[in-house]
Formats: structure tokens, sequence, C-alpha cells
């Protein structure tokens, strides 16, 4: 039972397995089925072990977790959930098709060769092929990172949903720097039409969206200027959305906010194909530091690179 688990360091350096997994593995959550903690998964678990509530009007202060030194263990994974949950609020995760963990900070991917037409076949005659081989060009995985200065005594009293609160602020900042090197992926050798005009039209984005013939433009992504210059077009007007949770242009393309982007160009993209998210690693932590109270210094770090998958599920526009 959760209750009965021992709690340790070594649970976060066990070879390919991370510290949830290695819970997991000792606490199976397929044993709480139709009980009341089947909605909690193993460290949710462990929290109600030792009492540690994370939020709501009784919500404990960062010192709970050191109450003993099995709850201690506990900490990293707090603030690693945290950042995470930081990380999946910036727009990365709707930009990619698939994520891919490799083991080494170099990634051989694959292509695909699809320039013959898809028509009848006649009998006897060779069927035109598809193929898919080893890319020729490896991905190099870069380094994003991030020290948070936060001693102890500095912390110890705050709220632990205000500390997660900052957290996920640095968790949201660092996948935005991660953002600049997707959108560069995309950009690089794409095709491009120039508006007409000087003025950016209703024109110009449904002509982005005419270039799309094997794949659907899913999403548009454009810098804060150029947001407002689309959401007070008489179309968008027209055509506003009762769903407030995403803003969609009239032919159903997601317009999602790029800060990233310069107002020069717009990027019209089909999600499900275009771009592929490569990491050698989750979030990165000193855990036995966290785990020791040594905060002074908060390493918090991710390896990630990008690599287009399908040269024609992106398009752009050139408003220079």
């Amino acid at each position: 039972m959760y209750n009965e688990i021992k709690l340790e360091k070594g649970m976060y350096h066990l070879a390919g397995k991370s510290f949830m997994q290695a819970l997991e593995e000792a606490d199976p959550s397929a044993q709480y089925a139709g009980s009341p903690l089947s909605r909690l998964d193993a460290y949710e678990r462990q929290l109600k072990r030792f009492d540690i509530r994370v939020s709501g009007a009784d919500c404990d202060r960062v010192e709970k977790f050191f109450t003993t030194t099995e709850s201690a263990v506990l900490f990293p994974e707090f603030i690693r959930r945290a950042v995470v949950q930081g990380m999946q609020e910036a727009v990365l995760s709707d930009l990619t098709a698939v994520v891919t963990h490799c083991t080494s900070n170099r990634y051989q991917g694959v292509e695909l060769t699809d320039t013959a037409t898809y028509t009848t076949t006649n009998q006897g005659t060779a069927m035109p092929a598809s193929t898919i081989m080893e890319g020729s060009i490896p991905v190099v995985l870069n380094k994003y990172g991030r020290v948070v200065k936060a001693s102890y005594e500095a912390i110890r009293q705050q709220r632990l949903d205000v500390f997660a609160l900052m957290l996920r602020r640095i968790g949201k900042q660092l996948a935005n720097s991660v953002v600049t090197a997707a959108l560069t992926e995309l950009r690089t050798g794409a095709i491009s039409i120039e508006i007409e005009g000087t003025d950016l039209a209703y024109g110009d984005l449904a002509a982005l969206y005419g270039m799309f013939t094997s794949f659907n433009m899913k999403a548009m992504l454009a810098s804060p200027g150029n947001m407002a210059k689309i959401l007070v077009m008489n179309q968008m007007l027209e055509a506003s959305s009762q769903d407030v949770t995403e803003i969609r242009l009239p032919f159903g393309t997601r317009l999602i906010n790029c800060p990233q982007l310069d107002d020069n160009t717009i990027i019209g993209v089909d999600t499900d194909f275009a771009l592929e998210q490569i990491q050698s690693s989750d979030v990165v932590l000193e855990t036995d530091k966290l785990i020791d109270c040594q905060l002074d210094y908060i390493g918090i770090s991710i390896n990630i690179g990008f690599r287009k998958l399908m040269g024609n599920a992106v398009k752009l526009l050139d408003l220079s």
C-alpha cells in the first residue's frame, strides 16, 4: 500500500527510469481501481500519506515537505511538476505533431519522399513509390536552462501554491525560449507569398490558406501586432466564436499568438504533420540538493531540438 512505500533519494537515479516510474512501480495505480484513491496517481497518494496540501484554503507551506527525511524526497517532483505545467501552458505543445524521446543529444530521424502522383495504376505497370529513408542531417539537441536563486530560509514559510505559481512562470518562460527554435525550424525552407499592398487584409489570410493543397492549415501563427490587426477585421467580427478558449478564423484555422515572431511573417501550419520535437530528457533538476535543503541555486534544464517532418505542411505569408 502507498503508506508503506520506502522513499529515498536513489529513486531519482535509477537507470532508464524516472522517479514517477519508480514510484508507480512500487505502488501501482491499478490496485486502487474502484476505490476513492483511484483518481490519484502514485505521487499524489504520497502527498496524502504525509498530509501535504499543495493547493486550496488549507494549503501548506514549503517546510511541510521537510517534516521527515522521506517526505523531503517528494520535493523535487513537486518542483518538476510545477515547471512542466508552466511549459505546457506555452504554445510549444500546439506546434508539434509528435514528441520523440532519444538517449543522446544527436538524433537521426527519417524522411518521406512522396512526390509521385497518386493516381490510377494500370495492370502490369509499376506502382508509384513513396520512400522512407534515414535523414541525411542529424538534429543536434540544445540545452535550455535556468538557475533559480531561492534559499530555504527565504521560501520555507511560503505557501506551496504561491511557490508553484512562481515555478510555473519560470517553466512557461523557459518554454517560450524553446519556441523560438521551433519557429526557426518551421520557417527554414518554407514556401512564402507576399501580400499585395501595404496593409494586411483578410484576403491575404485566405490566400495563405489556399496555398495548402495536400495538407490542411490547422493553425496560423502571428505576432501580437498582427494578431491585433486580424482581430479587428470585419470578417473576424462577423464570425466571432462562442468558444472563448481559442480564436479561430472563419475557415476554421486556429489563430495562435506568438510573441517570438516579428511583424514581417505569418506562418501557416498543418500541426498534425509539420514538426517533430526531440528530447533527450525530461526537465532535469539537482534532486539531491533539493532533498537536503540546499536551495541556494536550483538548476532547471531540458535538452530539446526540432525537425521539420514534411515541408509542404508549412507556408509563410511575407509582410516585409
